[in-house]
């Protein structure tokens, strides 16, 4: 579990929130807060008071991947490659085994071809999915996306959700503006003013949110 106890932080006012292992979607007003919960969570950012574990460790003890909202604030290195095994350098990998890594999961998430571009050649939407590949390429226990699939397609959406469920990290936590894409969470957090309003499954959560514009669309108009 994640915990959050007495979290006190810039716009942030949490007393409590457990947050399950699985993917879970932050939703709410822009400004209330989500992108600075994530920050926290991925321990980017420090809390001036209160306390989070990633069951049972701060998160700056815990293998975090990292996608940021916006991709040129992603990019570290000037070729996709580089950029994809970043993490596995840092951490002194042998060659071979980054050299495998990097291959596997630009396959998985469909870059392979991009392999030997230059970040200044690629898409915004390509510059998003080698983050992705970059973080996910050391395996980590926590994933943590900041609205990545704002600049994705619905096709390419759908299939990086198989690609994060199939990627062995315990805990995924996203900011998305998708409501179909949050509808496709285990758990969902509402959050407006800097505190949690609602906390649980998208259809407990969504059930109180049905007369506003964050209940799905293909909730309210099923096919």
């Amino acid at each position: 579990m994640i915990t959050l106890s007495d979290i006190r932080f810039q716009c942030l006012n949490i007393d409590t929130l457990t947050i399950p292992p699985g993917i879970t979607s932050l939703i709410g007003p822009n400004g209330s807060g989500k992108t600075t919960l994530l920050r926290l969570c991925s321990g980017i950012a420090v809390p001036d008071s209160g306390q989070i574990l990633i069951d049972g460790k701060p998160p700056r003890e815990t293998e975090t991947g990292w996608v940021n909202e916006f991709p040129d604030k992603n990019i570290l290195f000037s070729r996709v490659s580089d950029e994809i095994a970043a993490s596995l350098r840092f951490r002194h990998a042998p060659c071979h085994e980054t050299e495998e890594s990097v291959r596997r999961i630009a396959d998985t998430v469909n870059i392979g071809h991009l392999l030997s571009r230059e970040m200044r050649e690629i898409s915004g939407g390509e510059k998003v999915l080698v983050a992705l590949a970059a973080a996910l390429a050391s395996r980590p226990a926590l994933l943590v996306l900041d609205e990545y699939d704002s600049h994705l397609d619905r096709a390419y959406c759908d299939r990086m959700e198989m690609v994060i469920r199939e990627s062995g990290a315990s805990y995924v936590l996203r900011c998305t503006q998708n409501m179909e894409t949050a509808a496709s969470s285990d758990h969902l957090i509402f959050i407006e003013r800097g505190m949690v309003k609602y906390s649980g499954t998208p259809d407990t959560v969504f059930t109180s949110l049905s007369s506003t514009s964050f209940y799905p669309l293909s909730w309210r108009c099923p096919i």
